[in-house]
């Protein structure tokens, strides 16, 4: 009951707010790595960041807010990874942190053969505890749709909405305004109900001094057809929806097209595995 009213309560409260945003001005464990931890505020030109044997590159906008949630619309692609390859994926993804960055809930698509045993693009969730990985799709994840399903493979050249929100203390995530399921409080002992950075971004993970793997379609921002992410919007907060847009190694993963709420980004890395 408690499922199923939380349910009813989350979809109905996220449907209104972006309701109300569309009329209002733009203003399972991974054999693969795990996604990083987004720290301190990424640098343009910083190159990747390293750490337990894989290397990340991020094509990222960020906001320090306080808010109960976000949204976001991405073009769902399928670049290409090194064949094979079980300890690299490419993704895009929308995440909520804590003030001290411990702890994040995150929602988004990613191209990960370790993880899907497949190069599709899959939607995913993942968490954070004070710091603490966890796992795919899993580790604590209340899984409530029939139909739109963590871990379900998606449709390259399609956006869709992703969004997440705290509801009753509860985070929930969407998948085009239709709850997936919610990571319960309990899992962070009901410290964690608001968050103080949002940041969606493009992250591509691969080994130590390679980076082959493409980025959102493997086109370069300022190209036709380039990956994307847009129509950002806080869910609960005071503050104006306002991205700051960084890339780690802009001659390989880049952004373009910026705006406050939107941007493009993606890239071939140094070209085909």
């Amino acid at each position: 009951m408690r499922i199923r009213q939380a349910l009813i309560s989350g979809a109905t409260t996220l449907a209104a707010a972006l309701s109300l945003l569309a009329a209002a001005p733009t203003a399972q464990a991974a054999a693969a790595p795990s996604p990083a931890p987004l720290g301190p505020p990424l640098v343009s030109g910083s190159g990747p960041v390293c750490w337990f044997g894989a290397c990340y590159d991020y094509v990222s906008g960020r906001q320090v807010t306080d808010t109960a949630g976000a949204t976001v619309r991405m073009l769902q692609a399928a670049p290409a990874i090194k064949p094979g390859d079980t300890d690299s994926h490419s993704l895009q993804e929308l995440a909520l942190q804590s003030g001290d960055q411990k702890s994040t809930v995150e929602i988004g698509w990613t191209v990960d053969f370790g993880l899907n045993g497949d190069v599709l693009p899959h939607l995913f969730v993942y968490h954070w505890v004070d710091g603490a990985t966890s796992c795919y799709n899993g580790c604590g994840f209340v899984q409530v749709s029939r139909t739109a399903k963590a871990g379900m493979a998606l449709r390259p050249g399609t956006p869709a909405r992703f969004s997440i929100q705290n509801v009753g203390g509860d985070w929930w995530v969407f998948y085009n305004e239709k709850a997936v399921g919610y990571f319960p409080g309990s899992l962070w002992n009901g410290t964690y109900t608001r968050a103080q950075m949002v940041t969606a971004f493009g992250e591509v993970a691969h080994a130590s001094g390679s980076t082959c793997e493409q980025m959102g379609d493997g086109r370069f921002p300022a190209s036709h057809g380039s990956g994307w992410i847009s129509d950002f919007h806080l869910l609960g907060a005071t503050d104006r929806a306002k991205l700051t847009v960084t890339a780690t190694s802009p001659a390989l993963y880049a952004a373009g097209q910026v705006t406050p709420t939107s941007f493009h980004l993606g890239g071939p890395g140094t070209g085909p595995c």
